[in-house]
């Protein structure tokens, strides 16, 4: 299979995941570092723009059986707070707002980063997160090798 490289004039527009894909799975809590944070404001600084796309919402919701303790909150808040302390700034939250010619609840983007992805590459280590987790160092090589990010 040959890898198409990317680079072109155009900036992406990268759909990224948050629980597993910018930090551990901890829902409802936010996780702990993966290494994330360098390579998305790197994305940003090479003009890529960021959408969120995430599973966390701030409605009402109630407890649900795999998470009995959990009542409602500001899940998305939380986790739009990380990238404010972490200066990444979003083009998108769950939407992209571009996105004019559907009513689909799919956020576009030409790049998903997802840890649920088919091909993302993981990290499986029971130390860090009871779940698998986006290896970053090998994501960023990928966007490397796409022509997306400089190599270092």
């Amino acid at each position: 299979m040959k890898i198409i490289n990317l680079k072109t004039e155009i900036n992406m527009d990268i759909v990224i995941d948050f629980d597993g894909t910018c930090v551990t799975h901890e829902f409802p809590k936010v996780g702990k570092d993966i290494g994330a944070v360098p390579v998305l404001k790197e994305l940003i600084e090479n003009g890529h723009r960021l959408i969120l796309f995430t599973m966390r919402s701030d409605e009402d919701n109630g407890a649900s059986d795999e998470f009995p303790n959990v009542h409602g909150g500001k899940y998305l808040t939380d986790a739009i707070k990380w990238f404010k302390r972490n200066n990444i700034e979003l083009f998108g939250i769950q939407r992209n707002p571009t996105q004019t010619w559907t009513t689909s609840p799919k956020a576009y983007g030409q790049i998903y980063i997802d840890d649920a992805a088919l091909g993302c590459p993981l990290i499986y280590d029971k130390k860090v997160s009871r779940n698998p987790f986006v290896d970053w160092v090998r994501i960023r090589k990928m966007l490397e090798y796409r022509g997306l990010l400089n190599k270092k």
